[in-house]
């Protein structure tokens, strides 16, 4: 019995020890990750969600409801919303890719023609954050009727749709151009028509210098960035706008994030573009 005894407790003592070289790798990934985070920046960049984008909850069904644009969010919290419009395109791949490697969230709005061409990429880009409705050919909105406003709005929700990018809930006009009659269609479609208080300029041909200038120059809480996707300089800019978010302490989110953190008042969605610093005609160029 006391040799039966000893064999025993030499087996469990084998069997723990080779548990603990088992667990071993875990503490080593966990340790890597911490690295690779720090290597990046602070933690506050590692946003990216890992579910299928955020969601629309009960904060955007209510601006939806207004059937006002949106340009900003309050400034009371910590949080930004970077935006790219025009893709999925050739450059779509690296901007998707440098947002994940650095951790972060940013909203996509779709132009619906393109997606047949690269329909692996509204889902990635989803993942990131959200995607929204760019319209199917990137058409002026205020030239068209009422029936051509609907066909680009809902072409476009079917196209990203069928793309795995979820229903799309967020819709953006190209050059930032809309009637009545737009706000009242993307409402009636569930959307909520998301514009900027913050532009790059990168479609007018800014250098990256002048991208990050003037996105770093507007970088505050609540701020609705517009940017384009398919845009090398812009691409090249983001370092730079990343490290001006670390600094400043600010998370960047997706669109639906940053109105449910932190929603912004019916009185602040009447006045429009005004309470964002948003000076009249200055959305409408060349986007």
């Amino acid at each position: 019995m006391t040799l039966l005894a000893g064999v025993l407790a030499a087996l469990v003592a084998l069997l723990s020890g080779g548990g603990a070289r088992h667990a071993a790798p875990a503490s080593h990934a966990s340790s890597h990750g911490a690295g690779e985070s720090r290597s990046v920046g602070r933690s506050s960049l590692r946003t990216v969600p890992p579910g299928p984008g955020y969601p629309e909850t009960s904060e955007v069904r209510r601006l939806i409801a207004m059937g006002r644009p949106i340009y900003c969010a309050p400034n009371r919290g910590n949080e930004v919303a970077l935006t790219f419009d025009d893709g999925p395109g050739p450059y779509t791949r690296l901007m998707v890719h440098k947002l994940r490697k650095h951790g972060v969230q940013a909203t996509f709005f779709i132009v619906g023609r393109n997606v047949a061409a690269m329909a692996a990429w509204p889902r990635q880009e989803l993942a990131l954050g959200a995607v929204g409705d760019h319209t199917f050919t990137h058409a002026l909105m205020t030239s068209l009727s009422a029936a051509q406003q609907t066909s680009e709005m809902l072409s476009t929700q079917g196209a990203i749709a069928r793309a795995g990018g979820g229903r799309v809930f967020l819709f953006r006009p190209p050059y930032g151009a809309h009637a009545a009659s737009t706000d009242g269609i993307a409402r009636s479609s569930g959307m909520l028509q998301v514009l900027w208080n913050v532009d790059s300029r990168d479609s007018l041909g800014a250098s990256y210098r002048q991208i990050e200038q003037r996105v770093i120059a507007g970088l505050r809480p609540g701020s609705i960035v517009l940017m384009h996707e398919n845009h090398g300089q812009t691409i090249r800019a983001m370092l730079s706008i990343f490290a001006a978010l670390e600094r400043r302490h600010l998370r960047a989110v997706s669109v639906p994030q940053l109105l449910t953190d932190d929603p912004p008042p019916s009185a602040v969605v009447a006045a429009g573009g005004r309470a964002c610093g948003v000076t009249a005609g200055a959305s409408s160029a060349g986007h």
